[in-house]
């Protein structure tokens, strides 16, 4: 059994690789992937997500606003009242990206605190995604008291140190397809020195496809293939990746229910 833990089914292209969520399930079923979690990034987008999944007990839901998103808006009220749906087991995408939008780190910041707060206020964990906001995220996380619900530091590309500061929050680090990549170094070697009982896995999908899938739209059957990597790199067996952190995903997304 696997989780993909992060996937953004509203975005698959069902225009000719899938005829629709129904069958993007049972691809990833054929490959023992059994529970999908699809993430919210805007507000306007959600409800269309949620429509798309809502029929599919064995697919969860996250709602928030990516850092690249917030220029189509962000209203507190209303991300609390559509993260208030019972299907909706965590809070985001959210975090800090200094990469594309540094200009807009004031306003990133101020939001993602907010996310922080609501997921708290909820009880429901963080999936978040930095890139080049090392200090600022771990700062903002302990700041905000996110050790309270803790959460995911989702499609990980950063430094040991990051990942066993937040990991002290109670977070856990989950790897994408990325991790295959022959030029991914530093984060092959991260994952072989973290502990798999605080990994968890995904595709990121329609994004980075793992190999041997580059070139080609990702889809959550493919996080097979990102388990099977991470157990070469730790030396255990895929089927040991995927026990393992099918364990952590219901642990830490404890509302979510097999």
């Amino acid at each position: 059994m696997l989780v993909d833990s992060h996937c953004h089914l509203d975005k698959l292209n069902y225009e000719g690789l899938h005829k629709d969520v129904a069958e993007v399930i049972e691809k990833a079923k054929k490959h023992g992937v059994d529970y999908l979690l699809s993430v919210g990034v805007t507000l306007r987008s959600f409800p269309v997500m949620m429509n798309l999944i809502r029929p599919y007990t064995n697919v969860f839901a996250s709602c928030g606003v990516h850092p690249l998103e917030i220029a189509e808006g962000f209203d507190y009220e209303k991300l609390r009242a559509l993260a208030s749906d019972d299907r909706v087991v965590a809070i985001g995408e959210t975090g800090l990206d200094y990469y594309y939008q540094p200009d807009l780190a004031d306003i990133q910041k101020d939001i993602f605190r907010q996310h922080i707060r609501l997921s708290v206020e909820l009880s429901k964990p963080l999936i978040i995604h930095t890139r080049m906001a090392r200090e600022d995220t771990v700062r903002i996380l302990r700041e905000e008291h996110a050790e309270k619900v803790g959460g995911v530091l989702h499609c990980f590309t950063e430094s040991y140190e990051m990942a066993e500061a937040v990991i002290e929050l109670g977070f856990y680090i989950s790897i994408s397809g990325i991790v295959t990549f022959n030029n991914a170094y530093e984060l092959k070697d991260v994952v072989s020195r973290l502990p798999l009982n605080q990994l968890l896995v995904e595709t990121d999908s329609p994004y980075l496809a793992p190999i041997p899938h580059r070139g080609k739209q990702n889809q959550p059957a493919y996080v097979r293939d990102v388990a099977e990597y991470v157990g070469l790199l730790k030396g255990v067996s895929g089927d040991e990746v995927a026990k393992i952190t099918t364990e952590n995903f219901f642990k830490l997304f404890s509302t979510a229910m097999r």
